[in-house]
């Protein structure tokens, strides 16, 4: 019997690495990875459902799911997240200290959507009450003129989002002071090349992190992985399979982290910044699986729904495939 080739659109991480590589087999499967940015996968994937397999934006699935459309089911690998604080850049020469400083200000984002951005904007309103019909938003392309949203979004009324104009990117605009800050998932280029007057909200981003975590025992869930509606009813067991499979793969990354030997990353203060993270968040800091993750998921959708991108309130179950909300234990 021959395995089910797959086409599989992930990114380039060590928790997907042993999925590539073939330490981890997925059973019943002969996979086709395909390592891709988010962009170009999630454009692929919602635009024209290029994938068997794929790797998608949360909040671009959860108004799929809220619309009645979603193409695609998810499982709950968890393959990005992260605090976001880290995500907001500023103008400094504006009169920007504190968040609140933020009001009344022009802010540019590749796309209102961006599950990141919906994170952000929840913080924002919830921790420092900075509403998003609070702030000018600028969308557009962030090194490339005029990126549009990958799936069409229909906002509140108090919401203002205009376009960069015709020809001009959000990093040569907050460059030249023409937009106040940026929120995104990337640094703007301008800040990576040390810009003098753009710097981030959060000088210390790490720290104020945890202090979010310590309060809300959130660590921000950015993508999942989702599989072809059609194929995962056709093959009811494979949704399990794809889970178990990456859930080895994230387990195999974590044990080489640990292993002190040699530093597996190529960054320096590898093990002091593991032990930090453990201290806070426990053993397992980044979590597969729904149960323990139903509080941010659950948050997540709250924000999502009241900035206006989902058209109602999403439920957590409804998210994923009905075989991957639990597993068994022996």
């Amino acid at each position: 019997m021959t395995d089910l080739s797959l086409s599989i659109a992930m990114g380039n991480y060590d928790r997907t690495r042993a999925i590539v590589d073939g330490r981890v087999k997925i059973d019943g499967v002969d996979p086709i990875p395909m390592l891709l940015s988010p962009e170009e996968m999630f454009f692929r994937a919602f635009r024209h459902q290029a994938f068997d397999v794929s790797e998608l934006s949360l909040s671009s699935y959860s108004i799929s799911v809220a619309r009645g459309n979603a193409h695609y089911v998810a499982i709950p690998v968890f393959l990005s997240r992260a605090f976001r604080h880290t995500s907001v850049y500023i103008r400094t020469d504006r009169g920007i200290e504190r968040p609140e400083d933020l009001k009344g200000k022009r802010i540019g984002i590749a796309e209102y959507q961006l599950s990141a951005n919906v994170w952000v904007r929840g913080i924002l309103e919830e921790d420092f009450g900075v509403k998003p019909s609070d702030v000018t938003w600028v969308r557009g392309g962030m090194d490339t003129p005029g990126r549009p949203e990958k799936i069409k979004v229909d906002l509140p009324s108090d919401v203002e989002v205009i376009s960069a104009p015709e020809g001009s990117t959000l990093n040569q605009m907050l460059a030249d002071g023409e937009i106040d800050g940026f929120i995104g998932p990337r640094w703007p280029r301008c800040f990576a090349e040390g810009h003098p007057s753009v710097g981030r909200l959060f000088s210390d981003s790490v720290g104020a992190a945890e202090d979010y975590y310590s309060r809300t025992k959130i660590f921000p869930i950015m993508h999942v992985l989702g599989i072809r509606r059609s194929i995962a009813d056709a093959h009811p067991w494979l949704p399990g399979a794809l889970l178990k499979g990456f859930s080895r793969a994230k387990a195999l990354a974590q044990e080489a982290l640990q292993d002190t030997s040699a530093t597996k990353v190529t960054m320096p203060f590898v093990e002091d910044n593991l032990n930090r993270a453990q201290a806070l968040m426990g053993a397992d800091p980044w979590p597969y699986g729904l149960p323990g993750n139903e509080h941010v998921l659950d948050r997540f959708l709250s924000y999502h729904h009241a900035q206006g991108l989902s058209p109602r309130r999403v439920a957590v179950d409804e998210l994923f495939h009905p075989a991957t909300r639990e597993a068994y234990s022996l």
